[in-house]
C-alpha cells in the first residue's frame, strides 16, 4: 500500500474544542513520523468545499475524526463524509449515536449481559413538573448515597459530580443540565476506576492493557488535562485473571454497541471483582498523556506503529 494521504478534524465548538486540537496535533505528528501525508483541518464553513474539491492531490484517501462533543461523536460528521463518499476512521452513525447517548449505550450494553451500575435519566422539565424536593427524595431512596451524576451528553467529565450528602444533590443535578438538557443519576461502585482502549486492527477488537485512574477526588475535567491531580498505572494494578476479565468485559461492551476500530470504554471494578460498563468512547483524547496513548505504550506499541495501522485497517476495510 502506498503511504495514505490522512484528513484529521480536530477543533469544533464544543467544550472539548481544546482537547480535540491538541488530540489532532499529536495523531497528525505520529502519522507523519510514519511517513504517511497528513493534514489537520478544523470544522467550518470551508471543510466542504475542501473536501468536494475537483483537485485529486487534495482528496484525502481516509478522514479520522477527532472531534470531541455533539457533532464529532453523535454520529453527524460521520454521516455527512458517508454523503460524500468518503472512507473514515471510527464507528458508523448509529453507534456513534447510541454510544454518545449514556442511558442508550448503558441499556445496549446491559442487555448484553455486561453490568452497568442501576440509573435514572431525568430531564430538567420533569422538575419543574413533579417537584424537585420530591422527585429527589425518591431518587434517593431507591439508589441510596453516593451516586454519580451526569449530563446525557458529553465527555471529559463536564458537568460531572459525586454525590455523597443529600444536600448537594441539586447542585450537581444544574451542573449536568448545563451541558445537556436530561441528566444521568446512577448508583456509585466503589472500587478501582478503569480505562480500557479497545482497537481493531483488521482481525477483530482486542483490549489494549487497562489504565487504571487514581485521583484524590473526582476525575474531573481539571483532573483529566493539569498533571499531577491524577495518578495512572498502565497497566492496571489487577492479577492476571481480572485483567483478562475487564478486557473481555470491554470487548463485549464494544461488540454490543456496534463500534469499529477504535474505542475507549470506561469501567469500574468494585471489591468483588466485578467490571462495571460506564460507559464509551468513540473519540477518546489522543493527547500525549490521554488514556489510550497510555494503554498502547503499555502493550509496547509506538503511536505510529499504531496509529499507521488504525489507517491501514480503516481502508482496507
Amino acid at each position: 500500500m502506498s503511504q495514505p494521504f490522512c484528513l484529521i478534524l480536530a477543533g469544533g465548538l464544543s467544550h472539548e474544542r481544546d482537547v480535540s486540537l491538541r488530540s489532532g496535533r499529536r495523531v497528525a505528528d505520529a502519522l507523519r513520523e510514519a511517513d504517511c501525508r497528513v493534514e489537520v483541518a478544523d470544522l467550518s464553513p470551508d471543510l466542504l468545499p475542501r473536501l468536494t474539491g475537483t483537485d485529486p492531490s487534495q482528496r484525502p484517501d481516509l478522514v479520522w475524526p477527532l472531534l470531541h462533543g455533539a457533532s464529532g461523536e453523535d454520529g453527524s460528521v460521520q454521516g455527512v463524509l458517508e454523503l460524500l463518499g468518503y472512507r473514515y476512521l471510527g464507528s458508523a452513525p448509529g453507534p456513534c449515536r447510541a454510544a454518545w447517548n449514556k442511558t442508550v449505550a448503558k441499556s445496549v450494553v446491559g442487555r448484553a449481559g455486561v453490568a452497568t451500575p442501576d440509573f435514572v435519566t431525568l430531564p430538567q422539565s420533569l422538575f419543574q413538573e413533579l417537584g424537585a424536593s420530591a422527585l429527589l427524595d425518591v431518587v434517593t431512596a431507591r439508589f441510596g448515597l453516593p451516586v454519580a451524576v451526569k449530563p446525557v451528553h458529553g465527555g471529559s467529565a463536564l458537568g460531572v459530580s459525586l454525590v455523597s450528602q443529600p444536600r448537594d444533590l441539586s447542585q450537581a443535578l444544574m451542573e449536568a443540565f448545563a451541558y445537556s438538557p436530561v441528566a444521568l443519576i446512577e448508583r456509585a461502585v466503589a472500587g478501582a476506576e478503569l480505562a480500557v482502549s479497545v482497537v481493531d486492527l483488521g482481525e477483530g477488537p482486542f483490549a489494549l492493557p487497562a489504565v487504571e485512574i487514581v485521583c484524590d477526588g473526582p476525575y474531573d475535567y481539571d483532573a483529566r488535562y493539569n498533571p499531577g491531580r491524577a495518578e495512572f498505572f498502565a497497566p492496571a494494578r489487577l492479577n492476571d485473571a481480572l485483567a483478562d476479565q475487564v478486557a473481555a468485559t470491554a470487548v463485549k461492551a464494544f461488540k454490543a454497541l456496534g463500534l469499529v476500530r477504535l474505542s475507549r470504554i470506561d469501567l469500574m471494578v468494585d471489591q468483588d471483582g466485578t467490571p462495571w460498563f460506564l460507559e464509551a468512547n468513540v473519540a477518546p483524547g489522543m493527547q500525549e498523556t490521554s488514556l489510550v496513548p497510555q494503554a498502547a505504550r503499555a502493550a509496547q506499541y509506538t503511536l505510529p506503529r499504531l496509529y499507521k495501522s488504525l489507517v491501514e485497517a480503516s481502508l482496507s476495510a
